[in-house]
């Protein structure tokens, strides 16, 4: 059963307000009209826009709550959960290139695949891939018993293939020179050349330093 709170990312006692927030929030960052051509902000936008339609009504949430609840109290395994199979139909893909991961779970009440989030626990999921991270596109199967507070994970790696050495060279050419994500170290989020050139430049002036005080 499809956990609505979760796709909003909220309490189970949140108030009415709080889910307007969420959805407001989340809607604006999945919506279609942003992320033309990709399935997943499109799949994520419409559960998105789902939970809310019922958990903003108070008739529909209150039967949604007891469906729930009662989904939860008639899982009762003891036996811990586990992954039956987690496999992608190619593991050596290009960009835009379409994917199928198939996957089965035992004794999970909740399962996810991410990045997509909430799944059955067993299913198939056709997606594109595009975009890699160093070459590398990661997928996680989570598989919980909830009673039992116990989780396993299994992964699959997808490695990007190019079509030729020079779509290779201009694909990490486009890396280097494309913003980083924010951080501590890199507050700015300059790109990667910018900090390749300062450690050289850094690295110059320490030989340059060094050969003089041995000249001297």
């Amino acid at each position: 059963m499809k956990d609505y709170y979760y796709f909003l990312g909220i309490p189970h006692n949140a108030s009415d307000e709080d889910i307007k927030k969420s959805y407001r929030k989340l809607s604006l960052k999945y919506h279609p009209d942003k992320n033309q051509d990709d399935d997943f902000f499109a799949d994520r936008f419409k559960e998105i826009k789902e939970a809310y339609e019922t958990l903003s009504d108070k008739g529909r949430r209150i039967t949604y709550d007891q469906n729930l609840e009662s989904h939860q109290k008639s899982f009762r395994y003891t036996v811990p959960p586990s992954i039956k199979t987690f496999t992608a139909n190619k593991i050596h893909a290009k960009k835009g290139e379409e994917i199928i991961i198939t996957w089965q779970t035992q004794n999970a009440d909740v399962v996810k695949v991410l990045p997509f989030g909430l799944e059955k626990a067993y299913g198939e999921r056709i997606f594109k891939i595009t975009e890699f991270k160093n070459g590398k596109f990661q997928l996680l199967l989570h598989a919980t018993n909830s009673l039992l507070h116990k989780t396993v994970v299994q992964g699959i790696t997808i490695t990007e293939v190019f079509e030729n050495d020079g779509e290779k060279f201009r694909d990490r050419a486009e890396e280097l020179f494309k913003s980083q994500p924010r951080t501590v170290t890199n507050p700015k989020g300059q790109p990667k050349i910018f900090r390749i050139i300062l450690a050289i430049l850094f690295l110059a002036l320490a030989l340059y330093f060094l050969i003089s005080s041995l000249t001297n």
